[in-house]
């Protein structure tokens, strides 16, 4: 059972898609074509991985990995020609393929994180991209300092409403720094800017989120191992689970704090908060 989010990579693409004119087609599909090179190079490799998954050895995915990433660094310098945000976009779709791929199960996700430096490197305010990259980057590749890092560089260019409900991304950089880094003090901080943030939107979710967030930063303020931030996050995490193991992930980190989760027959989850600290 997965959660969607509103807004798909696809949806955006095909938007921006719409936008480009006809007198723009030519550069664009000089774009295209660049790295159409990137993908011929790596179609047969993936083809074969693909077919032979099952028998290759630890050391031979490794050494495919390794492989992937250095296209992936060549395709990281290929021109955009101003196109940056079509350019995130194509390697957003390209990050959905490697991660999808049940490959990623006996060799890693080690390239990953390269994945999402292209993708925010070209379009910071790529909004959907963010709940991949605290998903992907701290549950699956295990590099939780560099979605952190990733984040943090990409705050630099973004304002409370560029893009809109950026709060979000100060969300996901605190819930990293609270579960899988033990850094409270940045948690804190993270959370009282989503709170500012979130306090300039005169919308209900706006509200909403400027209220958690701030009771959340309360929280650690006044106790670092709270029980109820912990909760909070992994609350988060819940709700912006891409897959049955993130979602796994989310209810077991629930549960100890003192949370339960239950599902209804439609596949809803009701969470219950722990006793308050």
């Amino acid at each position: 059972m997965s959660v969607s989010i509103p807004g798909s990579g696809w949806d955006k693409f095909r938007a921006k898609l719409a936008g480009v004119s006809p007198a723009l087609c030519g550069q664009l599909g000089g774009i295209l074509g660049a790295f159409s090179v990137i993908i011929y190079l790596q179609t047969p490799q993936l083809a074969a991985i693909k077919q032979q998954g099952n028998n290759l050895s630890k050391a031979a995915l490794q050494q495919e990995e390794a492989k992937a990433q250095s296209q992936l660094s060549i395709s990281k310098q290929l021109p955009t020609f101003g196109f940056r945000n079509l350019v995130a976009n194509w390697h957003f779709i390209n990050f959905m393929q490697y991660f999808g791929d049940e490959v990623r199960q006996k060799a890693g996700y080690a390239s990953a994180m390269e994945y999402f430096d292209a993708i925010l490197d070209r379009d910071p305010r790529f909004l959907e991209a963010y709940y991949y990259l605290s998903n992907a980057g701290s549950i699956y590749a295990g590099q939780p300092e560099r979605s952190v890092a990733l984040m943090s560089r990409s705050l630099k260019s973004l304002s409370p409403k560029v893009p809109d409900r950026g709060y979000f991304i100060w969300r996901l950089k605190a819930v990293d720094e609270l579960l899988f880094l033990g850094r409270v003090p940045d948690a804190r901080n993270s959370m009282q800017n989503a709170a500012n943030w979130a306090s300039q939107y005169d919308t209900e979710e706006g509200q909403n989120v400027a209220r958690l967030s701030q009771n959340t930063a309360n929280y650690l303020a006044r106790n670092p191992n709270s029980k109820q931030a912990q909760f909070d996050a992994w609350n988060m995490v819940l709700n912006a689970a891409i897959d049955d193991f993130v979602i796994k992930r989310a209810i077991a980190g629930i549960q100890a704090t003192g949370g339960k989760v239950t599902i209804s027959p439609t596949g809803e989850f009701k969470v219950e908060a722990p006793a308050k600290d």
